[in-house]
Formats: C-alpha cells, sequence, structure tokens
C-alpha cells in the first residue's frame, strides 16, 4: 500500500514566484519526497516542460512527482502519478492508460463521493476542503474536521489525504481526525519564509505530535 508522508506539499507558481521545477528543487533539498505540481493557467507545452525539468530532479533523490489532471502528460514524462478530480478523467480510464505501477489520487468532498471513490483503482483518497480555502476560484462547500473520521472508518485502510485551509496552526487536527495526511498550498508560501524552511517546520509540527 503506497504511503503517502504527512506533508503533502502542492506547487503554486503565482503563489510562491517560483517556477515548479525551482519549487521542487527546493522542497527536495528540503527532504520532500512526495509532491504534486498543480498548474492550471499555463499552457501544456509549459506544463510539460515544467514537469520534465522536474522529473529530472526528482529521479536524482527519489522524490515521487503527482500530476495535477494532466494524464496525457503523466505518460509524455514519465511522472510517478496523476491527482486527479471529480470533472478529470475517470481514475477506472486513467488507470487503463497510465498502467498498474502509477499513483493514482482523486479528490472527494462528501462522505458519499468518498465511499464510492473508495472502490476505484485509487492509491489514495483526498477530501476536502476541511477548512475554507482561497487557491480555488470556485471551492467545493467546507466539509470541516469531523467528517475526517467518517471518510477514515468508511474507506478502511485505503490512504487517506485531507485538503483545503490547511495550515501549521491546524494541521495536527486534521491528523488526529483520522487522515493520513494533509495536502499544503497556500501555508508552504508565507513572506518572509523561504519554502524550504517553512517545509521543514511543516514537518517538525506534525513529527512532534504525530
Amino acid at each position: 500500500m503506497l504511503h503517502v508522508p504527512k506533508i503533502y506539499p502542492i506547487t503554486n507558481a503565482e503563489l510562491s514566484g517560483l517556477s515548479h521545477a525551482d519549487q521542487v528543487r527546493t522542497l527536495a533539498d528540503a527532504g520532500c519526497r512526495f509532491v504534486q505540481i498543480r498548474e492550471k493557467s499555463r499552457s501544456s507545452r509549459e506544463v510539460f516542460d515544467a514537469v520534465v525539468e522536474s522529473m529530472s530532479l526528482a529521479n536524482a533523490v527519489g522524490m515521487k512527482i503527482i500530476l495535477n489532471d494532466r494524464v496525457d502528460i503523466a505518460i509524455a514524462t514519465g511522472a510517478h502519478g496523476v491527482h486527479l478530480g471529480q470533472d478529470d478523467l475517470p481514475p477506472v480510464e486513467a488507470r487503463k492508460l497510465l498502467g498498474d505501477e502509477a499513483i493514482i489520487g482523486y479528490s472527494t468532498h462528501s462522505v458519499e463521493q468518498a465511499i464510492e471513490a473508495a472502490s476505484l483503482p485509487i492509491d489514495y483518497l483526498a477530501f476536502g476542503p476541511i477548512f475554507a480555502t482561497t487557491t480555488k476560484e470556485n471551492p467545493d462547500p467546507v466539509v470541516g474536521l469531523h467528517r475526517i473520521k467518517r471518510v477514515r472508518d468508511a474507506i478502511g485502510d485505503l490512504p487517506l489525504v485531507a485538503i483545503g485551509g490547511i495550515d501549521i496552526s491546524n494541521v495536527h487536527n486534521v491528523l488526529d481526525a483520522g487522515a493520513d495526511s494533509a495536502a499544503i498550498i497556500s501555508d508552504l508560501f508565507v513572506a518572509g519564509t523561504p519554502l524550504g524552511d517553512r517545509f521543514r517546520a511543516l514537518e517538525a509540527v506534525v513529527n512532534v505530535k504525530h
């Protein structure tokens, strides 16, 4: 079964002011070995180039690169997997294209969606938004901490990644509620704090408490 680390960083070029490859390099240097590249606004060629460069960096240190949405680019670049949303290519079809070795994550936004997703050929299930989030233009309704336990109980041992508004002040609450991992976007990019230092700080918080 896949091991998803407690802190699961997701890149963001706009918030960070860094290229995706630079973010991957910085996170790798800070000890990160599992990261999602998320890019919604740039051309396919730009995303392809970013993933190619990131894969070169990641393979050198044993880091897994998960690509948001783009199954086609994951295949073309040899990325380790994809993260799919409710409106993306269905996981069953993605698995046919990517093969058995690829990592497939899948977003859910209700207990009912999570239960249905648990029977799909996925390696981890994401659930959220746990708290209010500003990184999506049209976010789904907040699900809250209390539903994490309901999802945990419903999906058995399938790795559970919480997402949405999680930061250094509440990440331990998310893990205490039953999530295996917390996906972090905005709280990685704090003014005046280098990305690598912020990642280490997040890891320190969860490692002390868990």
